[in-house]
């Protein structure tokens, strides 16, 4: 059975976060919708939580999204993928605040967000992953 989480306060977070970590996206699959607040991906998900090195389809929500940035992240090629290393939540007027991606890289996108409202939820087949995700120290 796949992971479904959901994130709001800094404690789920954290856990959706370490779930996310080492997920490759495909920077097409990014889509930040201005009308309904929201960004929505999809992501090859690393399971950690298996023993096996395993990739599984997983799909991310972020409600209340008031705006989107990036830096150091093309976010004009469609074709291009990136690799999340981390999520955190600064806040600035609570519950108001500032939900940082952060991209294997040096990459970062930052959306300004009402609060803390993320669904993570995996939707496809778990498959044999090629490696297990290295990290310089």
């Amino acid at each position: 059975m796949g992971l479904k989480l959901l994130a709001n306060d800094a404690d789920d977070l954290t856990i959706l976060a370490s779930a996310l970590q080492d997920a490759i996206v495909r920077v097409g699959d990014i889509r930040f919708d201005p009308v309904d607040r929201s960004v929505t991906l999809q992501a090859s998900r690393y399971r950690h939580e298996d023993a096996r090195p395993t990739r599984i389809l997983s799909g991310l929500r972020i409600d209340g999204v008031m705006s989107l940035q990036s830096h150091a992240f093309d976010r004009g090629n469609a074709d291009a993928y990136a690799v999340i290393l981390d999520l955190a939540f600064e806040e600035t007027d609570a519950p108001q605040g500032s939900l940082l991606v952060t991209l294997a890289g040096g990459g970062m996108i930052r959306m300004a967000v009402e609060g803390l409202d993320i669904m993570l939820a995996d939707a496809g087949e778990v498959k044999r992953a090629g490696s297990r995700p290295r990290h310089d120290a």
